[in-house]
């Protein structure tokens, strides 16, 4: 006999699952989230957007106070702190996870913590700390997430060789750090560590950096990002990676094995669709992972629904979130839906980009006329102001209606623009 009944239980408590789960409570259905860490909020609060976010603050003020205060008129001696930086970051993730359990409380979700499987149609059983239970529902919402992807022949050991969530927390500035992949976990976290001091090389395995984002925009990007002081190697197709005697050495085809203190490998993240009990069930994923799902998010077996990293589409928090909130209103009215060509995307450099809506690469391989429109920030008055004029802001409208179909921004606060 099942221990608990619901009309929905969520599995996975990021961006996507607990803001479904919310809404769904709000929507009067009797809810359960099922998360497998000691704390809620995801890679997004946990391990990824929110921590970055703070490291990327705390070192712009550094960077900028020993490079763009003279120019102010203000003279001072700066000093890096970082266990001081890193503890920020963490009461930052901590509040913030914290906020997300008082908001299970207000809404009455009930949190379950463990490993949770569908082992039937109906039926989420979840092995905790205290043991195993199964808990009954009318629907499951697959909200489980993405993880990092892997390199062939690199050998990960999680320390010197690791990914996003290692890279978050070096305990010291390391002297050299190699970053493999130009995306924009490599290109945030890199700016992270050039700015607190280390000497940073980023090797892509494509032509360009940024893949996904407008190319006009990736090219000026990466103009600036250079003069910072991270390089670039481009068309690199990395072989092999470990630690030897206590040193990272990477291997890439055509050159010379490199050296350095750390690597972060950035190449990308996969969804977390394993051990679910999706096998056993008849539920097929795709060849990357991914769970195939119908416009309202429905996966092939009625009543389990997916949405986030483990189906297709960018890997961003806020789609996650508009994927739950459609979901379970779905779900609760009959009505729920997403405008994908609305949902923007951010890279927190400095400068920032900042995109939303088609690219002139997509309306070009769509045979889409449009006209296309920009201004650089060079002749803006309050980039002067702020002495930060890289970059410009480009507009791509429908060439016989004028309806905007994409911005995309490189420059001084782009995200909040």
């Amino acid at each position: 006999m099942a221990d608990t009944t619901y009309d929905l239980v969520v599995i996975g408590a990021g961006p996507g699952g607990y803001t479904a789960a919310i809404r769904a409570a709000q929507l009067g259905l009797k809810v359960a989230c099922v998360e497998r860490e000691p704390a809620l909020g995801g890679t997004c609060l946990r391990v990824g957007c929110i921590p970055s976010k703070a490291l990327l603050e705390s070192s712009e003020r550094y960077d900028e106070a020993r490079h763009g205060f003279a120019a102010h008129g203000i003279k001072a001696t700066v000093e890096l702190d970082l266990p001081t930086m890193l503890k920020r970051k963490t009461q930052t993730v901590r509040t913030l996870t914290q906020g997300v359990a008082h908001l299970f409380r207000k809404n009455g979700v009930t949190a379950v913590y463990g490993v949770g499987r569908i082992v039937a149609a109906g039926q989420v059983e979840v092995a905790g700390a205290e043991g195993v239970q199964t808990l009954e529902t009318r629907h499951i919402l697959i909200a489980t997430g993405s993880k990092v992807a892997t390199l062939r022949g690199v050998e990960m050991d999680w320390d010197l060789i690791g990914g996003s969530t290692e890279a978050l927390s070096y305990p010291s500035v390391p002297e050299h750090l190699i970053v493999v992949g130009a995306g924009v976990i490599g290109l945030e976290l890199g700016s992270v560590w050039a700015r607190l001091g280390a000497r940073v090389t980023v090797l892509e395995y494509l032509d360009r950096i940024l893949p996904g984002i407008d190319a006009e925009i990736a090219a000026a990007a990466q103009k600036v990002f250079a003069k910072q002081g991270l390089e670039f190697r481009l068309g690199v197709r990395v072989t092999g990676a470990r630690v030897v005697d206590g040193r990272c050495v990477v291997e890439y085809e055509g050159g010379e094995p490199l050296d350095a203190d750390r690597v972060l490998v950035a190449v990308g993240r996969k969804p977390n669709t394993d051990d679910l009990g999706l096998e056993a069930l008849g539920l097929a994923v795709d060849k990357r992972g991914f769970i195939p799902v119908d416009g309202h998010f429905r996966t092939a077996i009625e009543g389990i629904s997916a949405i986030g990293d483990v189906i297709t589409g960018p890997m961003l928090a806020h789609k996650a979130e508009e994927e739950g909130i459609a979901c379970v209103e779905h779900l609760a009215t009959g009505y729920g839906h997403v405008n994908y060509d609305a949902i923007p995307n951010v890279v927190y450099t400095h400068p920032e980009v900042a995109s939303v809506g088609k690219t002139e690469e997509e309306l070009r391989a769509a045979g889409v006329e449009y006209r296309k429109g920009s201004f650089p920030f060079m002749a803006n008055g309050r980039a002067r102001s702020l002495g930060t004029t890289d970059g410009f802001v480009k507009v791509l409208a429908d060439a016989r209606t004028d309806r905007v179909l994409g911005v995309h921004i490189f420059g001084p606060r782009a995200g909040d623009l």
